[in-house]
Order: C-alpha cells, then structure tokens, then sequence
C-alpha cells in the first residue's frame, strides 16, 4: 500500500521521465477535484504532503534510497499547491504543469538548496512544494500580464 501511494500508483516506475508521468496522473487526478474549488485543492496538496513526509520517512529508515527516482507523490503536492493558487481556467491549468516541471527540473534557488540539504521526506516533499508554490505564483502573474496587455488586442 505504500508503494502504491508513493509511486503515485506506480506511475513512478515509468523507465522515462517518472516525474513527468507521476505529474501528468496528478493533474488527471486533480482536475475534477480543482473544478470543485481551487481551496480544496489546495489544501489536499497540503494534507497528502504532510502524510507523504511521514510515508518517506518510514521508506527511508527501512532501507530505501532517499529521494528513489520512483517516488512521485511529491510532484502530486507540488503540482496540486501549484493548481490551487492557479485556479480553475485553461490557462492556469497548463501555466501550473509547466511552471511547476519548470521549477521541480531546473530547482532554482531556494528550492535547489532544499533538494540538496534538506534529508528525509521533509526534503524530498519541500523541495517540490516550493517549486508548487512558485509555479501557481508564476501562472497568476502570466494570467494577469495576458490580461491587461493582450485582452485589447484580442
């Protein structure tokens, strides 16, 4: 059971990209959920973070690899943080995958340092989190920017 729920029903164990995947089957999951409301999203990214930091810490101390490339559920909190500030628009949907695969690859500042210090699922689920945050903040400003510049033209 906790496989399942780590691997994100083992969209983990993908050969290619098992982070993309594990966000691409969050993103069908959170969808219908998102549509609900964009708090409750929110605070579900929260809630399965919590639960995931735990779950890791028990995988680690029973002998698995810290950060095992077959852990994906942090890509769930992160991406569903990330749709919740974001919100319920096609626009926001596809800026907060982007944004956030952006952040959770290329782990710029802050995030970067987490990913690299931080030990245990406090440190595998953070890192990703952040990236969320920053991702749903990026997607706003990209919503509003689109907003103010481009709705005259269009």
């Amino acid at each position: 059971m906790r496989e399942l729920f780590l691997t994100l029903f083992y969209s983990g164990k993908s050969p290619i990209a098992s982070g993309t995947m594990g966000s691409l089957v969050a993103l069908v999951l959170g969808l219908p959920i998102l549509y609900y409301g964009a708090e409750t999203i929110f605070l579900l990214g929260l809630l399965v973070g919590v639960v995931a930091v735990r779950q890791i810490d028990i995988y680690e101390q029973n002998g698995g690899e810290h950060d095992d490339k077959s852990i994906v559920i942090d890509e769930l909190v992160g991406l569903w943080l990330a749709m919740g500030i974001a919100g319920f628009s096609l626009i926001g949907i596809i800026g907060a995958f982007v944004f956030f695969r952006l952040y959770d690859i290329w782990k710029p500042s802050l995030i970067g340092k987490i990913d690299k210090e931080v030990k245990g699922g406090l440190g595998v689920v953070g890192d990703d989190a952040l990236a969320g945050l920053l991702a749903g903040i990026s997607t706003l400003i990209v919503v509003k920017f689109i907003s103010i510049f481009l709705s005259p033209i269009l």
